[in-house]
């Protein structure tokens, strides 16, 4: 029955309150954080649980109140009402029950790339990148942008972004893959439509003690920062390369004066991009988590069609098409968001149930 599964809940929320108002916990900020954090993960579930729970009580009572001649009318109405209203905070609980993703409460780098299509490309890679800024300002989030490559004819080859604020990772991880645009270059004469691609990444930002990187792992490069049409803006080796032997992986910065300050971004990312790699390999392994996933979380993988004449933003893995293309790219991205949440969440019962 579910209102014994919510108890659980409902008593572990109270006893962190009770915990929370101890001077042992107020003396260690740790174990504060660490508390606060998992009472506000519950908050929502506990204040749903104790309505659906009174709500409940009071359909038992009206149920028997039917057949009472004086009140018997007003408790069928009373239960018109409530009974509906318990079914659907059935469905809101569920949800709220659901496995939590780990990484849902984390800020996340977000890393957006020139591909097929040259200029073009290069010129959507901003287009996109305005896009997330316009919704992450809608949302309170802070972007600040990490590292960037200008491209030939303007907009970036590449642009690295760190998004910070309430539940990033959780509305923006299903945003990784290859994006597609169809649209008339403002180079091209003939008013033909052309095709180019981006890819992007959604990687959440890592705390050192979940990712372990050993210092002879590292291989790092020095090397003169160099501007728009590859001038130098830096007479000393300010730029950073960091390469991971094992993987890899490299990540280069140039966008600081000082290679101190290049090296720790570069640090950073290095780490995010590894704690991804990790991630698409459990990925792999667990069936489970796959079946839950919308899309491979693959960034070869085209999930979006952004096709500019027609207006049009087409889903590929939900099948979603809306012909809303200018709202989309003002930040109204909730309308594509949403929808590849409720299905994440849909496939995740499916799941449970099955």
């Amino acid at each position: 029955m579910l209102k014994d599964k919510l108890q659980p809940f409902i008593e572990r929320y109270e006893e962190i309150t009770k915990e929370l108002s101890t001077p042992e916990i107020a003396n260690d900020i740790k174990k504060m954080t660490e508390l606060s954090k998992e009472q506000a993960s519950l908050e929502e579930l506990v204040n749903k649980a104790k309505e659906y729970i009174e709500i409940d009580e009071a359909i038992k009572e009206n149920k028997e109140l039917l057949s009472d001649e004086e009140f018997g009318e007003i408790a069928k109405e009373e239960l018109a009402h409530l009974e509906p209203k318990l079914k659907e905070l059935e469905e809101e609980i569920k949800i709220l029950m659901l496995p939590k993703d780990p990484n849902d409460d984390k800020n996340i780098y977000l890393e957006i790339r020139a591909g097929t299509g040259g200029d073009e490309s290069a010129l959507f890679v901003e287009d996109l990148f305005k896009m997330y800024l316009r919704y992450a300002n809608n949302q309170g989030w802070k972007v600040e942008i990490v590292s960037s490559s200008e491209g030939s004819a303007g907009g970036y080859k590449e642009l690295i972004c760190l998004v910070k604020g309430e539940k990033v990772y959780s509305k923006l991880k299903f945003e990784g893959g290859t994006h597609r645009v169809q649209r008339v270059p403002a180079t091209e004469t003939q008013g033909r439509v052309h095709t180019s691609a981006v890819t992007v990444a959604v990687m959440p930002e890592v705390e050192d003690v979940e990712i372990d990187i050993k210092p002879n792992e590292i291989r790092m490069d020095v090397f003169r920062s160099s501007g728009h049409g590859g001038q130098s803006v830096n007479t000393t080796d300010s730029a950073v390369r960091l390469t991971h032997i094992p993987t890899g992986i490299s990540v280069a910065i140039q966008d600081e004066k000082s290679q101190h300050k290049n090296r720790e971004k570069a640090m950073k990312i290095l780490k995010a991009r590894l704690y991804e790699k990790q991630m698409q390999e459990q990925l792999q392994k667990n069936a489970e988590a796959r079946k839950m996933q919308v899309g491979s979380g693959d960034r070869s993988e085209k999930i979006r069609t952004y096709n500019y004449p027609q207006g049009r933003v087409t889903d590929h893995r939900i099948n979603l098409t809306i012909y809303a293309l200018d709202e989309v790219m003002n930040g109204a991205l909730d309308l594509i968001i949403d929808p590849l949440i409720a299905h994440a969440q849909a496939k995740a019962l499916e799941e449970q149930n099955s």
